[in-house]
């Protein structure tokens, strides 16, 4: 079996798409000589689409998800983990926020015995830059999640998560968020679940975020928190 599965997650990402390829590549190649890289092109109107094929036909350890139509980031992330091969798998943001220096560390944590890792842009020793507004938004939302969702996690959000292959195969199916509420709803049933999560800080510069409408994504990420409340209090209710 391949070692490590890691997907990017793209849309519209012809610019820097076969960059960012290369970096990955780099990093994986010096944590084991057994890896995947999956191109989870979600829907693409730039060219994207073209170049991850041209990658996946030149390199044998790339594969190209194509998509005719937009899935949304969870659904395009549930799509390419379904499709891999990889006893750890892992996913980074396509703009590489998220220092490659950490990707070992990240590998690491499930070889380690964890079930699911994630980097952390607010733990104490985290080294994160964003502007006032998006920072101000992204701990609000990680308040909310831990108070009405009872998360131990300081950031649900970071695109830089590495997991066992059957504990995410074993949560995927209980996640219905399809968009950016994926990352938190998949760490909030795992904790639930009782699998081991390992959060570390992380280096963090913001990327091009010209794909996030901060209003539109703040109302939908709060609406996925009270639906996920109402779930849980529904449950703990038929069970008493």
């Amino acid at each position: 079996m391949t070692e490590v599965s890691l997907v990017l997650p793209i849309y519209n990402e012809a610019e820097r798409l076969e960059d960012t390829v290369r970096q990955v590549v780099d990093a994986l190649q010096q944590i084991t000589s057994s890896f995947e890289v999956i191109v989870a092109e979600d829907g693409s109107t730039d060219g994207s689409d073209r170049i991850a094929e041209e990658l996946a036909e030149k390199y044998p350890y790339i594969k190209h998800l194509h998509s005719d139509e937009r899935l949304g980031r969870g659904r395009a992330l549930n799509r390419a983990f379904k499709s891999s091969e990889g006893a750890i798998l892992a996913y980074i943001d396509v703009d590489l926020a998220t220092d490659m220096k950490h990707l070992a560390e990240l590998i690491d944590k499930i070889r380690d015995g964890y079930d699911l890792a994630t980097g952390s842009r607010m733990m104490p020793h985290s080294d994160a830059v964003r502007s006032v507004k998006r920072g101000f938004a992204s701990k609000g939302f990680n308040f909310l999640v831990r108070t009405f969702l009872k998360s131990k996690l300081y950031d649900h959000q970071c695109g830089f998560k590495a997991f066992g292959r059957q504990a995410l195969l074993d949560l995927l199916d209980q996640v219905q968020d399809g968009h950016w509420f994926w990352d938190s709803e998949i760490l909030v049933r795992a904790q639930r679940s009782g699998y081991r999560v390992a959060e570390f800080p992380v280096r963090w510069r913001s990327g091009d975020s010209s794909k996030v409408d901060l209003k539109r994504d703040v109302i939908n990420m709060g609406g996925a928190i009270i639906r996920l409340w109402l779930e849980f209090t529904f449950n703990a209710h038929n069970k008493a």
